[in-house]
């Protein structure tokens, strides 16, 4: 086996692509795609989300203290991108991508209807990085869409088709493999 080395760099992938929304229903509200963010700790549940301080996002999320991590499906890749790539200081996000800006449960900032889960954040910290800080966040909510729930109350991810993020490019996810715990279960 041959392996070339290369230089330090982010090559944990696949990762999950989010988009962010923040800000309020009544005032200003926006969209940010996220491909670095994840779980954290489990009890109380936090996660977290890195962001440039230079994008229009930043300013609001650093603000208010709270956004909300909306999952994206396949049908959601487009304006995920979109919403990555186009800065929402002077263009409504949600206007022009037709997403539908909801009531979140706990937090004042909206929820993007169309995600099939919408995990609502409140910031504990922000910790300076360097091309990013991180908001580290407890989760104060999430909402499912009842759609995906199967006949046991468990939400089917499959069935809502998430999108990750690899180097550049957006993926479905593959076939299922095996439920934690596969290898030691007696057969």
């Amino acid at each position: 086996m041959s392996k070339q080395i290369w230089k330090p760099g982010t090559m944990l992938y696949p990762i999950p692509a989010v988009m962010v929304s923040c800000g309020s229903l009544d005032a200003e509200k926006n969209i940010i795609t996220i491909a670095w963010t994840g779980t954290i700790n489990s009890d109380p549940p936090m996660t977290y989300i890195s962001v440039r301080p230079e994008r229009h996002s930043y300013k609001i999320i650093k603000e208010k203290k709270e956004f909300v991590i909306n999952v994206v499906t396949e049908e959601l890749a487009y304006a995920t991108d979109f919403c990555g790539v186009r800065s929402g200081k002077d263009i409504d996000k949600f206007e022009l991508m037709n997403l539908t800006a909801e009531k979140a449960s706990v937090v004042s900032c909206p929820i993007i209807a169309q995600s099939p889960i919408n995990i609502e954040c409140r910031v504990k910290d922000i910790i300076p990085l360097g091309s990013h800080d991180m908001f580290l966040a407890e989760i104060v909510g999430v909402m499912a869409d009842e759609k995906y729930m199967d006949e046991n109350g468990r939400f089917n991810f499959e069935k809502s088709r998430p999108v990750c993020y690899s180097h550049g490019e957006y993926y479905g996810l593959g076939k299922y493999i095996g439920k934690f715990g596969y290898s030691v279960k007696k057969k």
